[in-house]
């Protein structure tokens, strides 16, 4: 690549002395001088006179770079604010460089090409690969400033929009956890609340919690959507709250007028559990309680829902309930032995259950048993 004229050297060297003796508003802010710039060309009396001019502007920190490999090594490896990057270079050429930091995956500071291709088609590559503006060689020094006074203050404003960004997203993140703890202190207090009026649920409403997780995390969903169903499912009786003691606490069959009562226990769940709805966890709370006495056929209640019209989380949750409802030991009955629920499982699979999901936990029967032991009944 050829050198510039001496002359221009001169030329330049004149005007940035002027520019400094008469004061001119070219000088760089102060905030902006310890802005790290690389300059990187393999012509070492084009660095010089750069660099030169560079630190006449006013900055402070500058690296410079004949060889582009390790230039382009070091920008991989540092933080950096501007690049003054020469296109006409040995392997790896300006371009290439530009290539290679786009590959890195992660935005980089503004890019001016400082070049003596006057090609457009040579510019527009450039600017295609991510350089931020260009300049042509021979160039009007004063231009050249002007030029890296811009990107700089983009390269600042882009890295103070980034912290602020960060800074909000941790934010977020603590209120969200903040959130979270909320929401899941009111679901403690509501199955202490629950438990003072129907307290043979024990541990039922922990395994039931644990199992529709299992389950969810067969079914491959989301991360946050298996752990909502995770606290979510341990308020699937919730609504016993309304139930009268004597219907709740009878040793005996329920009359047909008390097994209406009995059943309207989903409908209070989800009218305590609605007034959540900004929180996707209790929104679900809410779905659950209200569907997970549904049957795939249809014949369950309250609405007679069938199939998908039952939502996926009350679907695993009916499943997963009648399991460990029968495998625990109630005022009324004495607790199924493994193989006999297990029985009965696969026989409701397209009846009471959705027969995809039955099949799914036919292979965790050995998970399940081993949450039953983890977690036995404090009845």
């Amino acid at each position: 690549m050829r050198t510039l004229p001496c002359a221009t050297r001169r030329s330049w060297r004149h005007r940035l002395a002027v520019s400094s003796i008469r004061g001119n508003p070219l000088m760089l802010p102060e905030a902006l001088r310890h802005s790290q710039v690389v300059l990187i060309d393999d012509v070492i009396v084009n660095l010089r006179l750069l660099e030169s001019s560079l630190r006449g502007f006013g900055l402070h920190a500058i690296k410079t770079f004949s060889d582009s490999r390790q230039g382009l090594a070091w920008l991989q490896d540092n933080p950096w604010d501007l690049l003054l990057l020469d296109l006409d270079m040995p392997s790896p050429n300006g371009f290439e460089v530009l290539q290679h930091l786009g590959k890195a995956g992660r935005p980089h500071s503004p890019v001016i090409l400082v070049t003596a291709y006057t090609e457009a088609g040579d510019r527009r590559r450039g600017l295609e690969l991510g350089a931020n503006d260009y300049i042509c060689k021979p160039f009007d020094l004063p231009e050249l400033l002007l030029r890296v006074r811009n990107m700089l203050q983009l390269s600042h404003a882009t890295r103070s929009l980034q912290h602020q960004r960060d800074d909000l997203e941790q934010k977020i993140q603590i209120r969200t956890q903040q959130l979270s703890e909320s929401h899941q202190a009111v679901v403690r207090s509501l199955c202490r609340a629950a438990r003072f009026k129907d307290n043979e649920t024990g541990n039922h409403i922990v395994r039931i919690g644990e199992s529709a997780a299992l389950l969810a995390s067969d079914l491959d969903q989301a991360p946050e959507w298996i752990e909502n169903i995770r606290i979510a499912a341990s308020m699937h009786d919730i609504g016993k709250i309304g139930i009268p003691d004597h219907i709740l606490a009878k040793p005996s069959q329920l009359s047909p007028t008390e097994r209406q009562i009995m059943n309207s226990h989903p409908q209070i769940g989800y009218d305590i559990l609605n007034d959540y709805q900004h929180s996707p966890m209790l929104r679900m709370a809410a779905e659950i309680a209200l569907h997970h006495h549904e049957k795939w056929d249809g014949s369950g209640y309250p609405q007679g829902l069938e199939g998908e019209q039952i939502p996926l989380a009350a679907r695993i949750v009916a499943l997963c309930d009648v399991y460990d409802a029968l495998r625990s030991k109630r005022r009324y009955k004495t607790p199924w032995v493994a193989e006999k629920v297990q029985s009965f499982i696969r026989e409701q699979a397209g009846r009471h259950f959705d027969p995809r999901l039955v099949e799914i936990l036919i292979g965790r029967f050995d998970a399940l048993e081993a949450l039953q032991q983890r977690y036995l009944s404090d009845d």
